[in-house]
């Protein structure tokens, strides 16, 4: 039996899979909260961005502090992934390793549509350290310096700690000063510093290593 022209022609509309709604979402979201800021984005211009219902938007997100704090784990996946991608590429040489982000950060830094880091911008706007999207932050920034110190120790620096910290220092300055940095100097700046505070702390460590009997 032959199907009728209505019957054949609702078999061709599929409704697109739940993770293509919630990605939908959590994307039209990411970008406006980035580009616009977070207080300044209301679900509703997220559902109409995005061609959802609220409903939809509910459905996979609670709340809209559910929602930021989605959009800055999706920034993390992306900014750890770019890092692991580097560091892989430069194991076993620290020095090698730092340089290389300090460029793809520096570039990144440089881009023209650069708004600063999402995560410290999104800390700005949410002083409450029990906000989800805050911890999410925080979280991102000790990451960050918990790297740096394993590089600073595998550059055998005397206070690996203190390099690490001042490392972060170095590259979330660079994050909140994108406006006064031209795309030109973001990586010499970056690199120049970052010489600074390596320089002596290897020299350091060589020298008491040396002294060590």
């Amino acid at each position: 039996m032959r199907s009728s022209p209505r019957r054949r022609k609702r078999a061709k509309v599929q409704a697109p899979e739940p993770a293509d709604v919630r990605e939908r979402i959590l994307a039209t979201a990411s970008a406006l909260f980035y580009r616009l800021g977070v207080r300044a984005v209301g679900v509703d211009l997220v559902v109409a961005q995005a061609g959802v219902a609220k409903t939809s938007l509910y459905r996979y997100f609670r709340t809209k502090d559910d929602l930021i704090a989605a959009f800055l784990r999706r920034e993390d996946e992306d900014f750890w992934g770019h890092w692991n991608r580097v560091a892989e590429r430069h194991t076993g040489d620290p020095l090698a390793e730092l340089e290389a982000h300090l460029d793809w950060i520096g570039e990144r830094v440089g881009r023209a549509n650069f708004r600063g880091c999402p995560q410290i911008n999104v800390a700005a706007e949410f002083p409450d350290s029990d906000h989800p999207a805050r911890r999410v932050a925080i979280a991102h920034k000790l990451e960050l310096r918990r790297r740096l110190r394993l590089i600073a120790e595998g550059l055998r620096a005397d206070r690996p700690d203190e390099l690490a910290g001042q490392l972060s220092l170095l590259i979330n300055g660079a994050f909140v000063s994108s406006q006064v940095i031209s795309a030109e100097e973001a990586v010499p700046l970056l690199r120049g510093a970052a010489n600074a505070l390596i320089g002596p702390t290897r020299t350091l460590g060589r020298a008491s290593k040396k002294r060590r009997p």
